[in-house]
């Protein structure tokens, strides 16, 4: 077992990014936040077979895969697709709450992150969250937007889901 020296998490062994909070663990020459450069093209780790695509066309949809629910949401974007946490108390609703998937307990903002959309593409921005926004393990800064590719993971808060893309036939 590998333990996170951020959140104390135990990892199983050969993880490289903490499971629960997405810390580096591999470390060289004990730098606790360092991470071995592997060379190109020489079957280095990989956490996937490729970059999915980033274009996303007009028709498209995007299937979001939370872990641990059996059933995807599926999305049509908008120009800026909120995603947060219904709260009564509060005049800001997000476009996609993720109240009923364990959002409070698993620190998402009411107003979290935002997938905005582009001619072709789209972006994943952080709105200045509490617990942050992650894509494919590396936190987002606050209101920088980074290209969302098919089958990336993102983070929000503790809540992790997967994003594809679904194309109309």
């Amino acid at each position: 077992m590998k333990v996170c020296p951020y959140c104390a998490h135990s990892n199983r062994e050969g993880i490289l990014f903490c499971e629960e909070c997405g810390q580096v663990l591999y470390t060289e020459q004990g730098a606790a936040t360092s991470t071995k450069r592997l060379p190109v093209g020489t079957g280095g780790l990989s956490a996937k077979g490729g970059w999915g695509t980033a274009r996303f066309n007009q028709s498209a949809t995007i299937m979001l895969h939370i872990r641990d629910n059996p059933s995807p949401i599926e999305v049509k974007p908008q120009q800026e697709t909120i995603l947060g946490r219904y709260d009564g108390s509060s005049s800001s609703t997000p476009t996609i709450d993720l109240t009923p998937f364990g959002a409070y307990e698993n620190g998402v903002s009411r107003i979290h992150a935002a997938i905005r959309r582009g001619e072709d593409t789209l972006t994943l921005v952080d709105l200045g969250s509490v617990n942050g926004t992650h894509l494919n393990g590396q936190r987002l800064i606050p209101n920088q937007p980074r290209v969302l590719r098919d089958g990336d993971e993102i983070r929000i808060g503790k809540l992790v889901c997967h994003v594809f893309f679904k194309t109309s036939s």
